[in-house]
This record gives structure tokens, sequence and C-alpha cells, in this order.
């Protein structure tokens, strides 16, 4: 019985310590897989090798700790020879919350969002990485670093040239009328 009480504590830890972080993985998940069901299969493979792993953990910053692991996850799958599903961005129609109820700005924010999303799906998966980190996700230089295992330097210089390229993106995209 006292094996079942310790099996509870330990999946209560988890789920205090994680699932705070549910959202910004599923971010993550979303942007590397560019598919949903994608992501949430990403996200569960995850979370389940955090917890069968979470004794290891030494403290620290958990969220960075688990879009480490999403990340791997990720990776180790398109290693062994997990084909990617087809390139599908984002879709602000699915996942954006718009609270405004005329119909005309609902359209208009959706096809902002649509074209910055399908611009961001155009950069390199090295630069949209860590723009999702940075400005979706709201991590830290250091975080980031952490999370994508490498320098700070390249985690500032990839930002900056993937804010470039987004813009770049986005000018060609006014230039067709898109």
């Amino acid at each position: 019985m006292d094996k079942y009480l310790g099996d509870d504590d330990k999946t209560a830890q988890f789920e205090a310590m994680a699932m705070p972080h549910l959202d910004a993985a599923y971010n993550l998940a979303r942007w590397l897989t560019r598919d949903q069901h994608d992501a949430d299969d990403l996200v569960q493979n995850a979370y389940l090798r955090a917890f069968r792993f979470a004794d290891g953990f030494r403290g620290g910053d958990v969220r960075a700790w688990l879009l480490t692991i999403v990340r791997h996850t990720y990776y180790s799958a398109l290693r062994d020879g997990q084909a990617q599903r087809g390139d599908i961005s984002f879709d602000e129609a699915l996942h954006g919350d718009d609270e405004s109820t005329d119909p005309a700005a609902i359209v208009a924010s959706r096809d902002t969002g649509r074209t910055v999303n399908a611009a961001l799906a155009q950069l390199p998966q090295a630069f949209r990485e860590v723009l999702v980190l940075k400005e979706m996700d709201d991590l830290s230089y250091k975080q980031i670093a952490q999370v994508t295992e490498t320098p700070i330097g390249t985690v500032m210089s990839r930002l900056a040239r993937a804010r470039k390229l987004l813009l770049a993106y986005l000018k060609h995209g006014e230039q067709d009328g898109i």
C-alpha cells in the first residue's frame, strides 16, 4: 500500500511542477510539428518521458527543463524515422481568442494572423524555434540557450536573423498582395 501512496505523491508533485507549463510545451510542439495532432502526441510523449525521469530533475527552471524534453522528444522521433506529417501552418481560426464580435475585425485579425503564421512557417527550423521560444513563450536568452543547448550568443544571433527574415517575408507578402 505504501508503494501506491508513493506513486500518488510522485504524480501529485509532478502535476504541480509540470502542468503550469503545458501551454508552453504545446506551443513549442505545435511549431515544431506544424500539426495539431502531432503536437498533442509529442507533448504527451514528452510529459510521459518527463514523468519517468522526474527524479533526475535537480531543481532550476522547470519550464526550460520541460521544453528541452519536448524538443529532444521531437528530434528523437525525427531521427528514429517517424515522418513529419504535412507542412500545415498554425491556424489562427482554431487557436485564436477573438473577443471582438465585429465580423470585419475578426476577419482582418485572422488574415493578419495567417499572414504572420505563414511567414513564420517559412523560417528555417533553428530560427523559427528561437523566435517561438522568445516571442510566444517569453523565455529569456538564458532559458532558450538551455532548451536549445546552444550558447547565448548563438541564440541572440539566431533571434536577430529570425526577426530580419520574418520581416522580409512579411514585406514580400505585402508586395504580392497576401
